[in-house]
C-alpha cells in the first residue's frame, strides 16, 4: 500500500497520545479507517460504502451500540 495520507477526527481531541478516528484517500474509489492506537490494523471500503455508513452514524442507527 502506498503511503496515505491520513486525517483525524476533529472529535478526537488534540492530545497525541490518545485514540482517535484516522481517514485516507485511497486509490480510486478506495477510503481506510483506522484507530490512532492500532494504526496496523485498516479497514478498507469504497466511497460509496463509506457514505451510506456516515449517513446511519449521523441518522443514530448505531447508537445503540454505544
Amino acid at each position: 500500500m502506498s503511503e496515505l495520507r491520513w486525517q483525524k477526527s476533529s472529535f478526537s481531541g488534540s492530545n497525541e497520545g490518545g485514540s482517535c478516528v484516522e481517514l485516507a484517500l485511497g486509490a480510486g474509489d478506495l477510503r481506510h479507517l483506522r484507530e490512532s492506537d492500532d494504526p496496523n490494523a485498516i479497514v478498507t471500503t469504497s466511497a460509496s460504502k463509506l457514505r451510506v455508513f456516515i449517513l446511519g452514524v449521523k441518522a443514530g442507527e448505531f447508537d445503540h451500540l454505544i
